[in-house]
């Protein structure tokens, strides 16, 4: 538990991220597609085959929208450090991702990216952290994305007045409320299985925590083996939702919101349903083996496939 008396909110949100880089190639955006099951199922499918080849050339693939996700974990390599707020690293839980898509993404790129601290709540025996990166393509200066990554750290909380609990948000609370699943039929599902190598997969693409590759390390966190990273599962999400309603148009896709509600262990079947609500589509992943929902959000869309 935090100290409330070393806690000071102006030091605090005067605070200064440093401001980073981010470089990715082809190769990167090949490999990340593939890390979140493109072409796994079918290696010709023209609708995921444009994610990691071109007839004329690899500049010309394109990338997936959850590609973004990577910046924000190359915009804090080395944690999160703010004055006044302790946290053991190793109970860290990534708990949403918002993504804001502003233009379709190259497929290599060296990127600017500007952090802020867009919330932190005090919940008692957790803080509730919410870090903002805005990705600007180096060369034109234009913005590409905008990421949001909320993280529950544990043990972290009680660092203000308990009468009083610090919260503060720097964009209306409801842009990310929660996300409610209609009680109709859905308007579409997406089976898909994951590799039992998958998480060893993706972590190529940059998140190395042991916990998806080292059996001892999965253990100690109370798991029976390695899981998958909540944002590969995401990306099959994604990408569900692109393949059943976006006639495999990546460019469709607006903003992205996902809540992660459970671990996935690499080679168990994931079932995406979907439903439309005008130009939302709210959406839930459950792993079809324990019957459990691992996964809720929405996509918001520029419009939608003519033949829906």
């Amino acid at each position: 538990m935090a100290d409330s008396s070393s806690f000071d909110s102006d030091r605090l949100l005067a605070h200064k991220f440093p401001e980073t880089e981010y470089t990715y190639t082809e190769r990167d955006a090949a490999l990340y597609a593939l890390g979140v099951g493109a072409c796994a199922r079918d290696a010709t499918d023209a609708d995921e085959l444009k994610y990691v080849y071109h007839e004329n050339g690899q500049q010309f693939i394109q990338v997936l929208p959850t590609f973004a996700a990577l910046f924000s974990l190359g915009s804090l390599p080395n944690g999160v450090h703010l004055p006044g707020l302790e946290y053991d690293p190793r109970l860290m839980l990534h708990g949403q991702q918002f993504i804001e898509i502003y233009k379709p993404f190259p497929s290599n790129a060296r990127l600017h990216n500007k952090v802020s601290l867009a919330g932190l709540h005090d919940k008692g025996k957790a803080a509730i952290l919410e870090i903002e990166t805005r990705s600007y393509e180096k060369e034109s200066g234009e913005l590409l994305c905008m990421n949001r990554t909320t993280v529950y750290l544990r043990g972290a909380g009680g660092f203000s007045d308990p009468s009083q609990p610090y919260s503060y948000s720097s964009y209306p609370t409801n842009q990310v409320s929660g996300v409610k699943i209609p009680k109709v039929q859905p308007f579409a599902v997406f089976e898909d299985f994951t590799q039992p190598s998958q998480a060893l997969l993706y972590r190529l693409s940059g998140d190395y925590n042991p916990l998806h590759s080292d059996p001892m390390v999965a253990k100690v966190a109370g798991f029976s083996r390695p899981i998958l990273h909540g944002l590969c599962t995401l990306g099959f999400a994604v990408r569900a939702i692109i393949k059943s309603l976006c006639r495999g148009d990546p460019n469709m896709v607006k903003s992205i919101f996902g809540r992660f509600l459970l671990h996935v262990f690499p080679g168990e079947t994931l079932v995406t349903e979907m439903w439309l609500e005008g130009l939302r589509v709210i959406y839930q992943a459950t792993v079809k083996e324990r019957n459990r929902t691992v996964l809720s959000g929405y996509v918001d869309l520029h419009g939608l496939a003519s033949s829906l």
